[in-house]
């Protein structure tokens, strides 16, 4: 199992702290949770469920695929270079989905941000 805390970006308290599979969905494990990680869609499609995250092996270099990124760059979150690239800089300050994100061996931080609202 793997610990996963989510924390409030804006306030820094945490949220709640969790355990998850290797493999689980971030989305799945925080719906499952009923943790407030704001989405919409739940199929990779709108971009709102982004998140930040923190973790002991950073800073490091992630693959992120090619739908993820084209969400990302929807949404305004990532500019065309970055979405052109398959492999990002793994930092807290790099938006990810966390419907394609999936949990590690790895315990991380969800740094959750205030929902849109649009």
């Amino acid at each position: 199992m793997t610990c996963i805390r989510f924390i409030d970006l804006t306030s820094g308290h945490v949220v709640a702290e969790v355990d998850a599979m290797p493999g689980d969905l971030l989305l799945d494990v925080a719906r499952f949770h009923d943790l407030p990680l704001h989405w919409r869609c739940g199929q990779g499609t709108c971009g709102t469920c982004r998140v930040h995250v923190r973790h002991a092996a950073q800073p490091a270099v992630v693959e992120v695929g090619r739908r993820e990124r084209n969400v990302l760059l929807r949404a305004g979150l990532v500019d065309a270079a970055r979405a052109g690239a398959t492999q990002w800089p793994d930092i807290p300050e790099t938006w990810r989905l966390a419907c394609y994100l999936e949990a590690g061996e790895t315990p991380f931080d969800v740094l959750l941000p205030a929902p849109d609202t649009n």
